[in-house]
């Protein structure tokens, strides 16, 4: 199984919402992107981005940090915002109906780790971290599906 890279560094949060719409643009029900990094270092900024360009009619995309999951209706399928932050175990995964929006949702899940080995294969992983400069960070996707490679060719183009 060959592992996919691509890295970039933001700028600005005008960079990170750009990419996420990029992203976006190339989404389908079943595919899902899992979040890492440090409080603040632009996750739930770059969800909230890539929703609202999914989004037929705009809306207020809050942090699912205390609901633990949002659900959007996009244009062909939902779109679930999930932050696992507060979860202690993986079976709590399942009773939020995470693992099944898995299969036919888009989804975004902030804090992945705790979904352990519920994790999907096919999952694009996203890094987040912060840089020196105000505002700035570096981003690096991480997948093993090759349904990504395109979408890292057309971002580095």
């Amino acid at each position: 199984m060959t592992t996919l890279h691509f890295s970039r560094d933001l700028t600005s949060p005008e960079d990170t919402a750009n990419l996420a719409r990029k992203i976006g643009a190339v989404l389908k029900a079943g595919d899902v992107i899992t979040l890492e990094g440090p409080i603040g270092a632009g996750k739930t900024h770059f969800a909230r981005s890539l929703i609202q360009s999914l989004l037929t009619v705009p809306e207020d995309v809050p942090s699912p940090t205390f609901t633990l999951v949002q659900v959007y209706d996009g244009q062909d399928c939902e779109i679930w915002h999930a932050d696992l932050y507060r979860l202690n175990a993986p079976d709590e995964v399942v009773e939020l109906g995470l693992t099944d929006a898995f299969e036919d949702a888009i989804c975004l899940v902030e804090w992945p780790d705790r979904l352990a080995d519920l994790s999907p294969q096919n999952a694009l992983a996203l890094s987040l971290s912060l840089q020196e400069a105000e505002g700035a960070r570096a981003a690096t996707f991480t997948a093993t599906d090759a349904r990504w490679a395109d979408l890292f060719e057309s971002l580095a183009a």
